[in-house]
């Protein structure tokens, strides 16, 4: 019995496959979990102007902003991939992607704007502030990772075994496998790979997706303020949803490894058309060449 379960939420579509024995029990536990991915919805994504992050955007250069726990710590990932990325990922990329027309109209190129480095978190007080007033937080290089191990979580508790979820495509939480197979398998958009996934999560991250009509890519190198040039993609395995969303965004702006990833966090890098994958990645990855269409995979 597979039950399918979809929503909209922080500008893309989410999707939940479950696997089981009981459609209502399923159902149940799925709403449970499109639940979840709706409160952090209402409290990370900027297309919400009431959520926790647009009043953080909204107060932070003036005042420190008290935030809960759970977006303290998320923070706090953020700013520790910021930090072991070199800048390649930067969760205070808000300014530069409205100066590109990423967040509305494009604004002047003079208009301020600044990353991660003007931001201030204090773990003692769960304070946020910023020290330029061009900061600007904008969790969409992680936040739907974080839905999903949320979800996730949600859907693991209650004791199913095998699940889907996915959001837009290009992040993704696998839970056991469907009966029979050794994982859940996605094939990559650009047709140049294909996952394997067994209690693992992952993310896909290229600059070719959306673009302005200036036709500015919707990556933004946070080391130079500019869109990403380099046409490839990136694709990163993990436990944590949230990892995988932040150093697939890095992966694609740096073009390779950095040295200080985690070891345990998995990835393939494309450039053009050569794949750099990392050891142990071989269970979970595989490179195909183009027009490869050689097995039919399940979603």
């Amino acid at each position: 019995m597979i039950v399918r379960l979809a929503l909209d939420a922080m500008g893309t579509r989410f999707e939940l496959v479950l696997h089981g024995g009981d459609e209502f029990f399923l159902r149940a536990v799925g709403e449970q979990a499109v639940e979840a991915i709706r409160d952090e919805h209402r409290r990370l994504s900027l297309f919400d102007p009431a959520s926790h992050i647009s009043r953080v955007n909204a107060s932070g250069a003036a005042r420190s902003v008290t935030v809960d726990r759970d977006l303290f710590d998320l923070l706090a990932t953020a700013a520790a991939v910021w930090e072991q990325s070199g800048g390649a990922f930067d969760a205070a990329v808000g300014g530069f992607m409205r100066r590109w027309g990423h967040r509305g109209a494009p604004a002047d190129a003079g208009t301020l704007a600044a990353g991660f480095g003007a931001v201030r978190l204090d773990p003692d007080r769960l304070t946020v502030a910023f020290t330029d007033a061009g900061a600007a937080l904008d969790l969409g290089g992680i936040a739907k990772g974080y839905a999903l191990d949320r979800a996730a979580g949600v859907v693991r508790a209650a004791g199913v075994g095998a699940a889907l979820l996915h959001g837009g495509t290009s992040s993704i939480a696998a839970i056991g496998a469907p009966p029979g197979t050794e994982g859940w398998r996605v094939r990559l958009k650009s047709g140049r790979g294909e996952l394997c996934l067994r209690d693992r999560s992952a993310s896909i991250s290229a600059p070719s997706g959306r673009v302005t009509e200036a036709g500015a890519a919707h990556i933004i190198d946070p080391r130079t303020g500019a869109p990403v040039e380099v046409r490839g993609e990136s694709v990163v395995v993990g436990e944590s949803g949230a990892l995988a969303d932040a150093w697939a965004t890095a992966l694609v702006v740096t073009g390779d490894r950095p040295d200080r990833m985690p070891p345990e966090i998995g990835s393939a890098v494309r450039v053009n058309d050569d794949w750099a994958v990392s050891p142990g990645m071989e269970q979970a990855f595989r490179a195909l060449a183009p027009g490869e269409t050689d097995r039919e995979l399940d979603r």
